[in-house]
């Protein structure tokens, strides 16, 4: 994603394209980008939007980096409230809130941080919920082999809250079960129970 000054500047006005849309946008919305308030903000957005969407040059093998363990362990493991930020694909605005994320090994283990790491890598890319919960669970079938594996994602969309119906205490929520999880209801309401909200 050419989004640099050095790649296509425009003679004009030293702008790399993608910074010239947002000055653009800028005029189009009626605003000034000449004022002093506006003068960096299509070098800020390029640059925000490219941290937020960093997600499109990660690699998953590279991110797991051989953190597999065998382990005689054949009980459910969860990491439930992992944050994630993420950017609406159909009106690039944020959503954000919390994965749970559960498996069942099949004697191999991944390290604890390279789960939250599996979800910012599909967080930080343009998105929907439903595609992002099912990247994440059929990532993890993939390459833990284990005996199942759930993700369950609630999320507020600002696409709902700050327009459209404005409905501020919506949230979302998404699921994807694989293995023992879609199989068994019992191992599926025992993933529920754990992740459900706990008391004050």
């Amino acid at each position: 994603m050419g989004l640099t000054k050095a790649a296509s500047a425009d003679p004009r006005t030293g702008m790399g394209s993608a910074e010239r849309l947002i000055y653009d946008l800028l005029i189009e919305l009626g605003e000034d980008p000449e004022r002093e308030g506006l003068l960096k903000t299509p070098e800020r957005v390029i640059r925000a939007f490219k941290f937020l969407t960093e997600g499109y040059h990660k690699d998953v093998d590279e991110l797991f980096n051989d953190a597999f363990f065998e382990e005689d362990y054949d009980e459910m493991v969860v990491v439930r409230d992992i944050e994630l930020y993420s950017i609406c694909e159909h009106h690039l605005l944020p959503f954000f809130g919390k994965a749970h994320v559960a498996y069942i090994p099949n004697r191999r283990i991944v390290g604890l941080s390279k789960i939250p790491r599996l979800v910012d890598l599909f967080a930080r890319r343009l998105q929907v919920q439903e595609r992002m919960t099912k990247e994440i669970a059929e990532t993890m079938m993939e390459k833990l082999n284990p005996r199942g594996v759930a993700v369950v994602i609630e999320a507020r969309h600002l696409c709902m809250v700050m327009r459209g119906v404005e409905k501020q205490n919506s949230f979302m929520t998404t699921s994807h079960m694989l293995g023992a999880f879609r199989d068994a209801q019992s191992t599926r309401m025992e993933f529920m129970n754990l992740i459900a909200p706990r008391s004050a």
